[in-house]
């Protein structure tokens, strides 16, 4: 059974302001026309509908915490959450790269991974990076909730951004001391070549020598 409060982001006793307040900020964040239509956000927004439309009301409101009452003391797991499993296929990468995020969670009835949203308790999901902070740095952090026993697990990962002078950098590295090995080798060959020309002078300086004796 779906916990309306928690999609909300509010506390079961909250106002009917609260409710309202909340339905807003949340349903103009997923709305699917500022979201490309996308799937993910589509699926939120229908969520936060359903609940919005559950609560608002006097009467279905009681009808669902009664239900949601009986559903958390027959069905909720009475153990902590655990995340077994968080990782992306890579922790470097430049905006507009496409990264694949993997999660695993035990004992949690929600899960919620910032910044896109609420997500089953296990999967993965591709995305692509339009930003990073000032630091150049993406943060991923990963909710698994337990709403009967109030417990959270939270784990997150960075991924770092890649400059294009870090680039730069690498190949300069890698062509440099190619370049440098070339040019030590030139120039052993050069100094062999003056050192026979030298003992062949030497050698005919001496010839001559002996010669006039």
């Amino acid at each position: 059974m779906k916990d309306y409060y928690y999609f909300l982001g509010i506390k079961p006793n909250a106002s009917e302001d609260e409710i309202k307040k909340a339905y807003r900020k949340l349903s103009f964040k997923y709305h699917p026309d500022k979201n490309e239509n996308d799937e993910f956000f589509t699926e939120r927004f229908r969520e936060i509908q359903e609940a919005y439309e559950t609560l608002i009301d006097a009467e279905r409101r009681k009808i669902y915490d009664q239900s949601y009452g009986q559903f958390q003391r027959s069905y909720k797991s009475v153990l902590p959450p655990k995340i077994k499993n968080f990782n992306a296929s890579t922790i470097r990468a430049k905006k507009g790269d496409e990264i694949t995020i993997y999660w695993q969670t035990y004992d949690a009835d929600f899960v919620k991974i910032t910044p896109f949203g609420l997500e089953k308790s296990q999967g993965e999901r591709k995305f692509r990076i339009k930003e990073f902070d000032k630091e150049g740095k993406f943060q991923i952090i990963l909710h698994a909730t337990n709403t009967f026993l109030h417990k959270t697990a939270v784990q997150g990962i960075t991924i770092s951004e890649i400059l294009n002078d870090e680039k730069l950098e690498k190949n300069t590295e890698f062509v440099t001391p190619k370049t440098s090995s070339e040019t030590i080798s030139k120039r052993k060959k050069q100094s062999k070549k003056w050192f026979v020309f030298l003992m062949l002078l030497i050698i005919a300086a001496l010839a001559i020598y002996f010669s006039e004796k």
